[in-house]
């Protein structure tokens, strides 16, 4: 009989004046579609002080967390925390308090049986987000990344990443002027500075989709844009880092689909292409592979 599975959700957040109900629901998401498996919660809140920790109803653990880098250096915080007790874990989920903003159907597939098929893989499984066109960040070229909100990840590929901040401070990056806001020098390619701005402050990224807090670029709203377009880059070189290290980056609504399919045959992961395009439910445009 296969044990059940032990996960442990890292949920990262800033106080609790917005989306104050994420932790309970994420114990009724757990409740409702996994109630078989054996799941705990460290909620690491980087508006508190670090070296903060309390109990809060129901056993779940509130720390204090660094602020540095938003919700990374946070998660960063609760792996510090944690310790060596990472690896009793089948996964670290790894979730943020505004996780059911924007797309969420991808969030109702997930369940034991999909994640029993992936355990013990080097595997991240959450959204996969993609543009129409591929942009460089880095030197590296990318075209797709997880949506960090709500990830499941393997606690080895977690402890092989170190810490989940890959850029830290703007230095490099940005000009300090709202009418261009990035430095001609930045490794940032035109092409992404545009879905940058036009997410944060515009009518997005040609998709059809805007973003729930989009804002006039000025000078008293720059800091903000930066520190968003870092929390950005720190998403997308997430992705990046998985997969230069071997860990295979798995679309949710995908992996739910091939758990009713599969029946015990091994797991093989395609690229996300294939993946994003026969999702069962909002499939991308099939234009993607080309």
């Amino acid at each position: 009989m296969t044990r059940p599975l032990k996960i442990l959700t890292l949920l990262a957040r800033h106080g609790i004046a917005k989306y104050a109900d994420a932790l309970p629901q994420i114990d009724a998401l757990f409740a409702r579609q996994m109630p078989d498996v054996a799941h705990e919660c460290v909620v690491a809140d980087n508006s508190l002080p670090l070296g903060h920790e309390e109990v809060l109803v129901g056993g779940t653990r509130l720390i204090g967390a660094s602020n540095e880098a938003w919700e990374f250096s946070a998660w960063d915080s609760a792996v510090k925390y944690v310790g060596d007790r990472l690896h009793e874990y089948d996964y670290v989920h790894l979730a943020t308090s505004a996780f059911r903003q924007l797309y969420v159907k991808y969030l109702d597939r997930f369940d034991s049986r999909m994640l029993c098929l992936a355990r013990g893989r080097a595997a991240a499984i959450g959204h996969v987000d993609y543009y129409n066109e591929p942009v460089v960040l880095l030197g590296q070229r990318c075209q797709s990344w997880l949506r960090t909100s709500f990830v499941m990840l393997a606690p080895a590929e977690l402890a092989l990443l170190g810490s989940f901040v890959s850029v830290r401070g703007g230095e490099g990056f940005f000009s300090g002027r709202p009418q261009s806001p990035f430095l001609d020098t930045a490794p940032v390619s035109p092409g992404y500075r545009r879905n940058i701005l036009g997410w944060l402050t515009g009518d997005g990224t040609g998709q059809d989709t805007e973003w729930h807090s989009r804002f006039r670029l000025d000078d008293s709203s720059l800091p903000y844009f930066e520190s968003k377009a870092l929390a950005i880059f720190n998403e997308q070189m997430l992705s990046n880092r998985l997969r230069a290290q071997g860990c295979a980056v798995v679309d949710a609504t995908w992996l739910a689909a091939r758990a009713s399919q599969l029946a015990g045959v091994p797991l093989a992961v395609p690229n996300w292409r294939v993946q994003v395009s026969s999702r069962d439910t909002d499939a991308a445009p099939s234009s993607i592979l080309l």
